[in-house]
């Protein structure tokens, strides 16, 4: 670089380290707010991430800011950087013309808006009091519905919030890759549902003590090989991972004394998150690079790690004894064998996170639907609950007793997360897709997971998604691993295969 570059580039760079350095603080106080900050101090803590994350913001749409990429993204001046320079170029300058339109104090207004309101939800949820939540649910979706506007719409106006996640996805493709997965799916949930063999789940039923599920799933966190020097375990209503900084990622998990696998696999779900974070390339410290690159891929990796690791035959052929050691009386008499089944069985059921992976998609599905449904449509959010309703019944034979188990269930909507839900189907694809070039390229596989050597895994994920961080576009990355674009056939084929099997059809 020329010297005129390189001052820019350095001044650059040490402004989005301060930019870094905001997103930090708001982080850890969001986090802190999720995981037993007192009630009484809610509304304060709300306007001071407000606070936070308004200077955050102001510092992105800044006239240096702005001064600086429009130097940067001078032809000449680009030749002179590398191809990651030239892509947190472009990263920034797309975070900066979509940020811009939005006036701050707007900005302020809705970060205030849902922060209060995620704490809020908890109790809404517990008390099953949707008509107690609908006048913040109500404000967020005027308020993302007025951003839209700002921003502009794309194709549709669900799209625009879409792209927020999943770079470039649309609904016109997720209508394609939901049709041919849900045409594939549902005949197999119906031979499912039919069949006479069937896993014996009553064992499950028992009393599993907190504290001793606490210590199985930090062992297999270990075993997965998150790095607690570098991390924290916490407990929350609904688990999450966040990632204060490169060197401090957090993950949270919830204990049911009467349900062993909900903390199990949330564990492993929420740590294949924080692989993802805790190993991208240090070179991208300190820049908006260092992150996950969108969150189908994040979603890949939590399913990759939850399912086809932590479901697979292989994983419990290695570890089963160890959690009969933690619950030898509920586990008495029970095989790896029967364990598997029972943890892999198939049915309808209300809440998402404790869906099996079969059903799992048309959770995601429903919520799809109705969000296309509020920004697409005019849905009114007064008549959320009545449309969740139905479509619980229509997709999968099932009615909520209450809002609770029924459209309060996920935080996701306090949080204004709108256009998310997709990534979770997302990444069901995208991991069995990974799956399949996983197994090619490192054909010891499965006796890898049946020996407890996850280390290889993990350098694999490291080596071909972890490391580029946001460096690369989710499309690159799925192309670039395994060869081809987004391909549901490799769910369909991975479930079909797995759930034949588990019921002997």
């Amino acid at each position: 670089m020329n010297q005129k570059t390189t001052e820019v580039w350095e001044q650059f760079k040490e402004l989005l380290r301060k930019v870094e350095s905001y997103g930090e603080a708001v982080a850890l106080l969001h986090w802190d707010l999720r995981t037993g900050a007192p009630k009484n101090g809610a509304e304060a803590r709300a306007a001071t991430i407000g606070a936070l994350a308004t200077e955050q913001f102001k510092l992105q749409i800044s006239e240096e800011m702005g001064g600086y990429l429009s130097y940067l993204n001078q032809s000449e001046v680009l030749a002179e950087l590398d191809e990651t320079g030239r892509r947190l170029v472009g990263n920034v300058q797309e975070e900066y013309d979509r940020s811009v339109k939005i006036p701050p104090q707007k900005f302020q207004e809705y970060t205030e808006l849902v922060s209060h309101a995620e704490t809020l939800w908890t109790d809404f949820k517990k008390t099953s009091d949707y008509a107690g939540f609908e006048p913040y649910l109500t404000k967020i979706v005027e308020k993302t519905q007025e951003f839209i506007d700002y921003w502009g719409p794309r194709a549709t106006r669900y799209d625009t919030l879409l792209h927020m996640y999943e770079p470039d996805l649309t609904a016109e493709k997720l209508d394609e890759v939901f049709g041919r997965l849900r045409d594939r799916l549902v005949p197999l949930v119906q031979q499912i549902a039919e069949a006479k063999d069937r896993p014996d789940t009553a064992f499950l039923d028992n009393q599993f003590d907190i504290a001793k599920q606490h210590q199985f799933s930090l062992a297999m966190l270990r075993e997965m090989g998150y790095d607690f020097d570098g991390g924290r375990v916490d407990e929350t209503e609904h688990p999450f991972e966040t990632t204060i900084n490169p060197g401090d990622v957090r993950i949270t998990t919830h204990y049911y004394e009467d349900d062993l696998t909900s903390a199990l696999f949330s564990a492993l779900h929420e740590g294949g998150h924080a692989l993802y974070e805790q190993n991208v390339d240090p070179k991208l410290n300190g820049t908006p690079l260092s992150a996950g690159t969108s969150m189908g891929i994040h979603e890949s990796q939590s399913r990759f790690w939850e399912n086809i690791i932590g479901r697979s035959h292989e994983f419990w052929n290695r570890y089963y004894e160890e959690l009969q050691q933690y619950f030898p009386e509920q586990l008495k008499g029970i095989s790896v064998d029967q364990f598997y089944r029972a943890i892999n069985r198939v049915e309808s059921s209300l809440i998402r996170i404790e869906a099996d992976e079969l059903t799992y998609n048309l959770h995601i599905i429903i919520r799809y639907e109705i969000e296309k449904m509020l920004f697409n449509e005019g849905l009114a959010v007064s008549e959320l609950p009545k449309v969740w309703n139905e479509k619980y019944q229509s997709y999968l034979g099932v009615t909520p007793s209450n809002d609770g188990e029924g459209v309060l269930q996920d935080v996701h909507w306090a949080g204004g997360s709108f256009g998310y839900f997709p990534s979770y189907a997302l990444g069901n694809m995208y991991a069995a897709q990974f799956a399949h070039t996983i197994r090619k390229e490192l054909p010891e596989f499965d006796s890898l997971i049946a020996a407890g050597n996850l280390k290889p895994i993990k350098e694999w994920l490291t080596d071909k998604i972890y490391r580029h961080g946001k460096s690369l576009k989710p499309a690159e990355i799925i192309k670039q691993v395994t060869g081809e674009d987004l391909n549901p056939d490799y769910l369909a084929d991975y479930l079909e295969k797995k759930y034949k099997a588990v019921y002997h059809l």
